[in-house]
């Protein structure tokens, strides 16, 4: 088998974090029936959204297997992957809807939160490591870093984007006017917006430090040699 066709995340391990993310939907029904409410729906559209970027990011895989990168569907699925990216790890933003409520336990709420979240940071990372080992094969080790890093300093942006600003990425589609003057407003008052900063960074350094982790263990199991 080329070793350009194996991946981490197909096979059995797809089907086993698509089993981790119904367990996550499993644990929010459970809060449903025990009589909590549907106060927290939004994580399972969240976790939705979750799985976008790895189907967009193995469907690309596939086509580049005998299609170029820059060609137009190659391009809009790249697109569609950078785009969704973000909502994997937005996840974890959620934690700030956590309080406790008297419906159920607040460590019931605690663990479905991290359910949650950890299945969409195994999507969102999943998804990068595969784009990351399609980069290895046409350019630089280098230069892929380069390209991936770039691309979490984007989340943590979209992050910043989707929790104050409320922007989502349908957004982008539906009001791409709206997004555009929010986002030069930001830099544009720079000095008025420090939380823009500040959030971007946090959440840079945090999903950062947690893919150097991941690549370093894959890299350890022998799994990145280029493609």
């Amino acid at each position: 088998m080329p070793e350009r066709s194996r991946s981490p995340m197909t096979g059995d391990l797809l089907v086993t974090v698509l089993l981790s993310s119904l367990f996550s939907v499993g644990l929010f029904i459970a809060r449903v029936i025990a009589g909590g409410g549907d106060r927290y729906w939004f994580l399972n559209w969240n976790l939705l959204l979750a799985w976008l970027p790895l189907l967009f990011a193995l469907a690309l895989r596939r086509r580049l297997r005998s299609h170029p990168w820059l060609s137009w569907r190659s391009l809009v699925l790249t697109l569609l992957w950078l785009g969704f990216l973000p909502n994997s790890f937005y996840l974890v933003s959620d934690f700030i809807h956590l309080h406790e409520s008297g419906e159920v336990s607040l460590l019931y709420d605690i663990v479905m939160f991290m359910s949650f979240t950890l299945n969409g940071f195994i999507l969102g990372f999943g998804s990068l490591y595969v784009i990351h080992k399609e980069l290895l094969g046409k350019i630089r080790r280098r230069d892929a870093l380069v390209i991936i890093y770039g691309v979490l300093l984007l989340c943590g942006f979209a992050i910043y984007l989707g929790r104050y600003q409320r922007w989502n990425t349908w957004d982008v589609l539906v009001n791409p006017a709206g997004v555009l003057f929010s986002v030069s407003d930001r830099f544009i008052n720079a000095g008025s917006s420090p939380q823009m900063f500040t959030t971007t960074l946090m959440f840079f350094v945090f999903l950062a430090s947690i893919y150097a982790l991941i690549w370093r263990v894959s890299s350890l199991l022998g799994l990145n040699r280029r493609a």
